[in-house]
């Protein structure tokens, strides 16, 4: 393992020890799916740590979007 190859995994680990915080903090109802998504990510990246990356770019950009609920477009504003 070259030196460079190194840093990019500590930059991966870092990231996912993010998730992992950011997903310990949701409220239990909806955490077990996003959970399990987090977990196949991290197991993914034992393989194949570039394809994880990106998978984790997807997983935190979905944590950063508000629940889509399936009348939040009828709702107005603050209710």
């Amino acid at each position: 393992m070259a030196a460079d190859d190194r840093l990019e995994d500590d930059e991966l680990a870092r990231r996912l020890r993010e998730a992992h915080r950011r997903v310990r903090m949701l409220p239990a109802a909806g955490k077990e799916r996003i959970a399990r998504r987090y977990l196949s990510i991290c197991d993914l990246a034992k393989r194949d740590p570039k394809r994880a990356a990106l998978r984790l770019d997807s997983f935190l950009a979905s944590l950063d979007e508000p629940p889509d609920t399936p009348r939040s477009a009828e709702n107005a504003p603050g209710d």
